[in-house]
């Protein structure tokens, strides 16, 4: 049977990993498969566009990414020729919102694919007899998922996922948790387990070589049945503490193992065990979820297991605008602090804003949180590329100094939040001493309506420094509230990442800090509702 052109392509959206999915059918059409001519790309590549492709692959991750990956479907159906069933989509955001896309009438006829790739590869990509040279005959081969991934297509494109010197895999599949904010129970459905680890490095070794980490995507490794044989498994590969990887006579470098999803507290508080065991291997860091202030206990315990265990690398994912409140939110992120200090630990905390799994775009706002609360404390987070960490006196000044602290920043000009020597300690200053004023005389009905407005737009063009000094000129608001808007509608007019660099300096000074492949990735960091711009640009 003569090869076949295979195309894959990933959105052009920002992602920290390189895509899993398509490297494994890189893995099923390429040299150690079918041995297809398999090429594949990142956004829109138009020379791909002066060949024929017999089948055309798109990946698909954030569901809040629905403009950039539907860009993607409408390129694939071009490179397909307009044949549209040539098109196969499938991963995360087609998975959680697989009527969504069937139900798109200019997608009509592209094969979407829900779930894992987990069964024969025929069945699992709903191949039919017409596809019958084109793999319909596969009704018991291996499944793709299971396949060793294809590190050869990342040379295909110019973009550099900040991870990708390590072996990605999964000890175990599912969760036995079904939280009402995650999309697991969906994607994956009940923990069961995977192959051995060993089948995995062993087979990207002999095909691209040793790489430095291990990277495990399992949603709640600490309640596989497995869970000891899966540590003892990864020590035998060599990820013990310490570890160090040589490749070429080059300089050593170290290595380390991350279950990039995060650890369950409430497993982990119930044995010694299992933090005894996590200490056996280059764990680094150690996700913990944190998710709402009720899991406080089992949290606080896991984390002086740890440090009993000598884990003291430690970070946690902190969901924030869904059931919780901003003091829930700050009550969570001192905490962190507070144990960094008396166990000499690390904590870096990552909030994680929920948006609910089915949502095309990022603008859930939840029931305790306002518009402009979140976007203050995105341009917090943006600062600090999205950690949450250092000396308690830089905690305080940039969060507050206890809950209430944290509302009232939040409630400030965007302007004062972005530029804090400024209008704290520098030529600023008087006009940051005249608002606080002018809002203390404000009463609190007029603080209401004051908040309203910050949070809510009137006439449709979002909320931003051009929408507040629209305010500002309106008489039909109050003349109080009006001098206030003045200051909201200052605007920021800095490069996000010359202040982001500048304020991570100050806040971990000569500490050592996380390396880029070790930060939580939130696509949405950079890329949210309406006015906070991405790199090199200004905040407008």
């Amino acid at each position: 049977m003569s090869p076949r052109d295979v195309l894959l392509i990933e959105p052009g959206y920002p992602n920290k990993y390189p895509p899993l999915g398509l490297m494994k059918l890189a893995a099923y059409h390429g040299p150690y498969g079918r041995d297809d001519r398999v090429t594949f790309i990142k956004g829109e590549d138009k020379e791909v566009l002066n060949r024929a492709w017999d089948r055309v692959y798109v990946t698909t991750l954030f569901t809040f990414e629905w403009k950039r990956t539907a860009a993607a479907i409408d390129f694939a159906i071009r490179a397909a020729g307009n044949q549209p069933e040539r098109v196969f989509a499938g991963g995360i955001a087609v998975s959680l919102m697989h009527e969504a896309f069937l139900n798109e009438p200019r997608w009509a006829g592209v094969r979407f694919i829900k779930g894992l790739l987990d069964g024969p590869p025929a069945a699992a990509l709903a191949l039919s007899a017409d596809d019958y040279e084109f793999g319909a005959h596969d009704l018991t081969g291996t499944p793709i998922e299971e396949l060793v991934p294809n590190y050869g297509i990342l040379d295909h494109i110019a973009y550099s996922y900040p991870v990708n010197d390590a072996y990605f895999g999964y000890a175990s599949r599912g969760c036995v948790r079904s939280c009402s904010f995650c999309g697991v129970p969906k994607l994956e459905g009940a923990q069961r387990e995977m192959p051995p680890l060993t089948n995995l490095v062993e087979g990207v070794v002999g095909r691209h070589g040793e790489k430095k980490d291990l990277v495990l995507m399992d949603n709640n490794i600490t309640a596989s049945a497995r869970y000891k044989e899966v540590i003892a498994e990864i020590r035998d590969m060599g990820f013990t503490p310490g570890a160090r990887l040589t490749r070429d006579g080059s300089r050593p470098v170290k290595r380390r193992v991350d279950f990039n999803q995060g650890v369950d507290a409430r497993i982990l508080a119930k044995s010694e065990m299992f933090l005894r065991e996590m200490s056996t291997i280059c764990i680094s860091p150690l996700r913990i979820a944190f998710d709402h202030i009720g899991v406080r206990k089992v949290y606080e315990k896991s984390i002086r297991m740890a440090a009993d265990n000598q884990i003291t690398s430690l970070s946690n994912y902190m969901l924030y605008n869904f059931m919780d409140a901003p003091t829930d939110l700050y009550q969570r992120m001192r905490l962190n602090i507070d144990l960094n200090e008396e166990l000499g630990i690390r904590i870096w905390s990552f909030p994680m804003r929920y948006q609910p799994v089915t949502l095309k775009d990022r603008s859930h706002v939840g029931e305790k949180w306002n518009r402009y609360y979140l976007r203050s404390f995105q341009i917090m987070l943006q600062a600090t590329k999205g950690v949450v960490s250092g000396s308690p006196s830089f905690f305080v000044r940039a969060y507050g100094e206890d809950p209430e602290g944290f509302e009232r920043l939040l409630r400030l000009p965007h302007a004062f939040i972005f530029h804090r020597e400024h209008f704290e300690v520098g030529e600023g200053q008087a006009q940051r001493e005249e608002y606080e004023s002018l809002r203390r005389k404000l009463s609190e009905s007029q603080e209401n309506e004051l908040v309203h407005l910050l949070a809510n737009s009137s006439n449709g063009n979002g909320i931003g420094p051009r929408h507040f000094r629209e305010l500002a000129s309106d008489r039909a608001i109050d003349h109080q509230i009006r001098q206030l808007m003045i200051f909201h509608g200052l605007n920021t007019g800095e490069n996000v990442e010359a202040y982001s660099r500048q304020l991570m300096t100050k806040m971990i000074g000569n500490e050592d800090y996380l390396e880029e492949d070790e930060v939580v990735e939130d696509a949405g960091l950079f890329d949210h509702d309406e006015a906070l711009a991405v790199k090199g640009t200004q905040l407008v």
